[in-house]
């Protein structure tokens, strides 16, 4: 009994960490990262009229490609809509290709991030709820009353219970 009440003990101090490294995630504010820039889009439109660009692959807002001559690599942003930029590539005769961004499932380490913290608070709630009804010193026990009341029949004394008392004296 001793062991598994220690096993419960370790269990709530576990489930209570996790709790506040969840909350420190929560609350740690990470800011979502915008796509960094080598170079900016004005200059790619530039270089690709002066026919330097080979290739260029557009995901969302960034765009990627490679120059003719040395085969370096570029990266840049460019608004969400590249319609219009694809058009003028082309036209500057840039190999242009999309990629689809958008039919990526979320991994399942991704998934279970997201749920943890709302699986976690919903097993600490199961948890403290089967504890309250099983009473009898458990967690949330601590406001009961161990008195014992006293009845007629086995609290009354008496007069003729202790007269005797005195006399023996």
């Amino acid at each position: 009994m001793n062991g598994n009440q220690n096993l419960r003990n370790i269990v709530v101090w576990v489930v209570i960490g996790l709790l506040v490294l969840a909350l420190i995630q929560l609350f740690s504010g990470s800011t979502p990262q915008v796509a960094k820039s080598d170079i900016p889009l004005w200059v790619v439109m530039r270089d690709a009229e002066a026919g330097k660009i080979q290739e260029v692959t557009f995901h969302d807002e960034k765009i990627t490609g490679k120059y003719r001559d040395t085969n370096k690599e570029f990266t840049s942003v460019g608004p969400k809509d590249n319609g219009e930029i694809a058009k003028e590539l082309e036209a500057a005769k840039v190999n242009v290709s999309f990629a689809d961004t958008n039919n990526e499932s979320p991994s399942l380490l991704s998934i279970i991030a997201n749920w943890f913290p709302i699986l976690l608070l919903v097993g600490v709630w199961i948890f403290f709820m089967r504890q309250m009804q099983s009473g009898g010193g458990r967690a949330m026990g601590f406001g009961k009353s161990r008195a014992k009341l006293l009845t007629e029949r086995h609290g009354r004394v008496t007069f003729d219970d202790v007269a005797g008392i005195d006399e023996a004296k």
